[in-house]
């Protein structure tokens, strides 16, 4: 049995002391290995922050393009300068205005409040629902402007780009309710369009967007 390892994948041991030497310039190759495994756009890569501060709307209209297929937009402690507001999101069509695409979704809930005894696993909201509407679409539901109130989550838009599909999404959100409730709020639906989307807008469905901020990662590409 070999007492010895000589090389790992190919390459001599005696040269792997040698890749902490190695320069930026120089990680495209390893002692002359062709270094192929890492595909950047392949990453959860941060394309752009967008920061809240009395906001009627955060918007993103660069950086939604066929770069990536998959992008998520993560929400931390939005807070409502008004008291029980819904946050919503819309999108424009590539050369379109107005975030007011036509949606189809679909709304679901459960819930429990702070001093227990009222709690629900599952209730559908149809009131939140859109059937080939161009509302914005709420993602979280009542949420309290109280200093300690807030709602934070993800929404995942799939392949914006293409031409040929409606645009799928999914969210799920925690909420805090003006009501002293935690809401987890699940949100899912299409933008029925063909075309490319391209920008997105965030608001609470009444007043500003007081603090939060939202951060837009390009996740996959096929």
């Amino acid at each position: 049995m070999a007492n010895n390892v000589v090389k790992v994948n190919g390459i001599a041991i005696a040269n792997i002391a040698k890749i902490n030497g190695q320069t930026d310039a120089d990680l495209a190759k390893l002692n002359g290995e062709e270094f192929t495994g890492y595909n950047p756009t392949e990453a959860h890569t941060l394309i752009a922050t967008q920061t809240a501060s009395g906001s009627a709307t955060l918007e993103f209209t660069s950086g939604i393009d066929s770069t990536y297929d998959v992008y998520e937009f993560i929400y931390t402690n939005m807070h409502p300068a008004t008291d029980e507001v819904n946050f919503s999101f819309q999108v424009n069509a590539s050369g379109g205005s107005g975030f007011n695409e036509y949606m189809t979704t679909t709304f679901f809930r459960p819930y429990h409040g702070e001093g227990g005894g009222t709690e629900l696993l599952y209730t559908y909201e149809g009131r939140h629902d859109q059937a080939q509407t161009q509302l914005y679409q709420p993602l979280a539901y009542g949420t309290g402007n109280e200093n300690d109130q807030s709602c934070s989550g993800m929404l995942t838009l799939y392949n914006p780009s293409s031409t040929t599909f409606v645009k799928q999404f999914a969210a799920k959100t925690n909420d805090n309710h003006a009501a002293d409730y935690t809401l987890h709020d699940h949100v899912f639906g299409y933008i029925n369009t063909a075309s490319a989307i391209d920008e997105i807008s965030f608001k609470f469905h009444s007043g500003n967007i007081d603090t939060g901020f939202i951060k837009m990662y390009g996740v996959a590409t096929s």
